[in-house]
């Protein structure tokens, strides 16, 4: 997993910068992201190959991500730097901000 660790510093940043008022929390090895408003809207969550970056109401984005079909909540799995520094994953991030998550 330290190969990923670069790969959860950068989204765990774009996040971070994204929303000011962000609340955030760890359970069971997953991060949470939060705002007061809207509830619980990102988890992100490193595994053996890959981080997973949840959005707890993505099937209410703009060209939500394509992973995942059941509730809301909808998934990306990145691989590669490049992936999380993608322009898609800025937007996702933005958009998660304007939809109700996980209360």
């Amino acid at each position: 997993m330290p190969d990923l660790n670069p790969i959860v510093k950068q989204l765990d940043e774009m996040i971070r910068e994204t929303f000011p008022e962000l609340q955030y929390a760890v359970k069971w090895k997953k991060a949470y992201y939060g705002l007061p408003d809207l509830g619980w809207i990102i988890e992100m969550v490193a595994y053996d190959v890959s981080v997973n970056v949840v959005f707890l109401g993505g099937a209410d984005l703009d060209s939500p991500p394509p992973l995942g079909d059941t509730d809301r909540s909808r998934y990306i799995k990145i691989k590669t730097l490049d992936e999380a520094q993608a322009p898609e994953m800025q937007k996702w991030i933005e958009q998660a901000g304007r939809v109700p998550g996980w209360k």
